[in-house]
């Protein structure tokens, strides 16, 4: 069985039909002190997967400790966090005396709760295995880097693919070759230790239609920076395309307001931006456990 949130129910339902199981719903009721009641179904399967993704985390992770350990109580075997997007995961270093290392300690308390973990391009820095940051039984990372470059192809454009700095190279790499393109990767050029200008790659971008690409949009700066280098140096259109869209409103304005005509991303977070759809990704994920 598949258990699903309220907040997710349509990208879960999509998941749970793929992989042909029953889905149902955790009931969620918050009390006027802030705690929230959590109501599993009365009768569960011995194998539970839950659907949760995990922007906005903190919340949702009291939830999620009350659903898993309610859900052991049901008699439930294996249970499986299906996690699109995975918090928690860039701090895997104390820079400072007294920083909690926040991927170590949610990793190891997810690992605790759940048997396997699967989610999808987690912002991993120093690591490459998801399963280093998070030691349950199996932990998967699927990429969407493969279904960006897809839609790009879609698009029947002759888009460049261009990833904003060195980390995104993963990601527009392997789009790239989906998409049958030509890629690129910026370089960020520190100055001091607020400041970084976006230096280009040395490829043709006077009239040039420009897509970003990276695995994370938040603050936005980078890609809105990476923008727009691209139309001071001539590019006819810039879009952006992400796997996880955790941007707010204003974010998007800054993105339009710095050239950027089109933001794209996938269903990981639920976002206005949202064209690409991570049910079947997982679901084929899934199915090859």
């Amino acid at each position: 069985m598949l258990l699903g949130f309220s907040d997710y129910r349509e990208v879960a339902m999509r998941i749970a039909a793929l992989l042909d199981v029953p889905y149902a719903e955790i009931i969620l009721h918050t009390f006027p002190d802030g705690e929230t009641r959590v109501t599993l179904p009365n009768k569960l399967p011995e194998r539970v997967a839950i659907c949760r993704t995990l922007n906005d985390p903190n919340e949702k992770l009291i939830q999620l400790l009350l659903a898993a350990k309610s859900s052991r109580v049901l008699g439930v075997k294996h249970l499986m966090l299906i996690a699109p997007y995975l918090c928690y995961m860039r701090q895997d270093k104390a820079f400072h005396t007294g920083e909690a290392v926040s991927q170590v300690i949610i990793g190891e308390w997810l690992a605790q709760q759940f048997d396997s973990v699967i989610t999808v391009d987690p912002h991993l820095h120093r690591i490459h295995a998801l399963a280093e940051a998070v030691p349950a039984s199996s932990a998967i990372a699927l990429s969407a880097a493969k279904l960006m470059g897809h839609f790009v192809r879609a698009q029947n454009t002759s888009a460049i693919l261009l990833g904003p700095d060195e980390e995104s190279r993963q990601w527009v790499s392997v789009a790239a070759e989906a998409a049958v393109c030509q890629f690129g990767v910026c370089r960020k050029v520190r100055h001091g230790d607020r400041e970084a200008a976006i230096e280009l790659p040395d490829i043709a971008i006077k009239g040039q239609h420009l897509i970003l690409i990276d695995d994370i949009a938040s603050s936005g700066g980078t890609l809105i920076s990476a923008a727009r280098a691209c139309i001071s140096s001539g590019a006819k259109k810039v879009d952006v395309l992400v796997v996880h869209a955790l941007f707010k409103d204003d974010i998007a304005r800054q993105l339009h307001a710095a050239g950027v005509s089109n933001i794209w991303s996938s269903d990981s977070v639920i976002h206005p931006s949202n064209v690409l759809s991570l049910a079947p990704l997982i679901a084929a994920g899934l199915n090859e456990c």
